[in-house]
C-alpha cells in the first residue's frame, strides 16, 4: 500500500494539507489512520487523512475518535461512507462511520454484525467488496452485502434478523466479482467476468430463491476493440475486471471494463498498471438488455476501488474532471474517456507514508 501514496497527485506544482472545515465534502480517498489509547474506556484518539481529489489537497480530521475494537481489526471494504472491519479474533465484521468528515467526532458510531460463516466449499476468509442497500441511519430496513473471494455471496438485514442468508454463486464464473447495490431497481448486481453476464439479488432474498441471471448482449464496439480477444492480443500479459455503476439520478446504469497490464517488478514479482477502461451504457429495449459502448458520460465521473463503484456529477465538485474515471487498485489515477490518457497521482509534501486500504467514498455533508 505504501507504493499507492507515492503516486497521488497528478503532476502539479501545489501542493497542500488543510484541516476540515466546510460543510459539505466531495469524494476522497481514504489515506490512513493513526490512533493512541486514550482515557476514555473504548476509544482511541487519533488522526484520519484523507485526499480530495478534485483540490488535490489532504484532509487532515484531528482529535478524531476511533473505535478501539477497529485499530487491531481489518479492513475488508467500504459502501456509502461507511467503512467494514473484521475481527481478527472472533470475525465479526464491524461497521463505522468514523471515517466520515461529518461522523460525530468524539463518538463514531460503530456496528457489530455476526461472523461469516462458509458454506461447503465456499471461502468467507478474503473478502473481496462489500455493498449496502442505504446508510445505516437512513432506512430502518437497511441490507448488509458481502462478497467473498470465491462463489459465496451473504446477506444480512440487521434491523430485522442479524443472521446471513448465504448464497453460492451458480456457476464458478463470478470468484472476483464486485457486488454493487442498484437504488433504482432496488437489486444487488454481480457481474460475471467479462461482463457477459449478471446475476441480481433483491431485497427480499430468501435461501429457497435463486438469483436472476441475466445474459448481456454488447452493441457499439468501436473497430479498432470489436472483441474482447483484440483487447487481449492487445494486451497480452492483461488483466479485467469489471464494474456495474449506476448514476447518481438513478436513471443509467454503466458496465466498466478495466484494463491493467503485467509488468514485472524489481522484486521479481508481477505488478499491474492501468492501460485503459471500456464503459458500456445500458439500453433496454423490447429485443433484450445491451450494453452500447460509449466513450461519453458527459459530465459524470465514475470512481472505482474495491469498494463499492458510484458516480458524481463534476459540476458539482469542481476540480473534478468530467467524462473520467479516477481509479485506485491496478495503480493510481485518473482515465479520461475523450483522449484515453491515462494520468497517475504522485504523492503531495506532507503525506503520510502509508495507506490503510485503497477505498474511494463518495460525497458526505452535514
Amino acid at each position: 500500500m505504501s507504493r499507492l501514496l507515492s503516486k497521488l497527485v497528478p503532476l502539479i506544482h501545489k501542493r497542500s494539507v488543510r484541516s476540515f472545515s466546510s460543510s459539505t465534502t466531495g469524494p476522497y480517498l481514504s489515506l490512513c489512520v493513526s490512533s493512541k489509547p486514550s482515557s476514555e474506556a473504548g476509544v482511541n484518539i487519533g488522526e484520519v487523512v484523507l485526499y480530495d481529489p478534485a483540490k488535490q489537497e489532504l484532509l487532515n480530521l484531528t482529535d478524531k475518535a476511533i473505535p478501539e475494537e477497529i485499530v487491531t481489526a481489518k479492513w475488508i471494504g467500504a459502501s456509502k461512507g461507511w467503512a467494514f472491519f473484521s475481527d481478527t479474533q472472533d470475525r465479526c465484521v464491524l461497521i463505522t462511520d468514523s471515517l466520515n468528515p461529518w461522523a460525530c467526532k468524539s463518538n463514531p458510531k460503530l456496528l457489530t454484525l455476526p461472523p461469516l460463516n462458509p458454506l461447503f466449499s465456499c471461502q468467507t476468509d478474503v473478502i473481496w467488496n462489500v455493498a449496502m442497500s442505504s446508510c445505516p441511519d437512513d432506512d430502518e430496513d437497511w441490507v448488509v452485502g458481502i462478497k467473498s473471494l470465491g462463489d459465496q455471496v451473504s446477506f444480512c438485514r440487521p434491523r430485522r434478523d442479524l443472521r446471513w442468508t448465504k448464497f453460492q454463486t451458480p456457476f464458478d464464473h463470478f470468484p472476483t466479482s464486485n457486488l454493487t447495490y442498484s437504488k433504482r431497481d432496488r437489486k444487488f448486481y454481480l457481474p460475471g467476468p467479462g461482463g457477459h453476464h449478471l446475476l441480481s439479488y433483491d431485497l427480499d432474498f430468501n435461501k429457497a430463491d435463486q438469483p436472476e441471471f441475466h445474459e448481456l448482449q454488447f452493441r457499439n464496439f468501436p473497430e479498432s476493440f470489436k472483441y474482447d480477444s483484440e483487447l487481449s492480443e492487445l494486451f497480452p500479459s492483461s488483466c479485467r475486471t469489471e464494474r456495474f455503476v449506476e448514476s447518481p439520478t438513478g436513471d443509467e446504469h454503466f458496465l466498466v471494463k478495466w484494463y491493467a497490464k503485467g509488468c514485472l517488478a524489481y522484486s521479481s514479482k508481477i505488478t499491474y498498471e492501468t492501460q485503459r477502461f471500456m464503459v458500456f451504457r445500458e439500453e433496454e429495449t423490447t429485443e433484450g438488455r445491451f450494453m452500447c459502448y460509449t466513450d461519453d458520460i458527459g459530465d459524470l465521473c465514475i470512481f472505482v476501488s474495491k469498494s463499492e463503484a458510484f458516480c458524481v456529477p463534476a459540476s458539482s465538485y469542481p476540480g473534478l474532471k468530467p467524462n473520467s474515471i479516477y481509479f485506485v487498485g491496478f495503480g493510481l489515477g485518473i482515465y479520461d474517456l475523450t483522449t484515453r490518457d491515462v494520468s497517475i497521482f504522485r504523492a503531495p509534501k506532507g503525506a503520510l507514508n502509508q495507506i490503510v486500504s485503497p477505498y474511494w467514498f463518495p460525497p458526505a455533508s452535514s
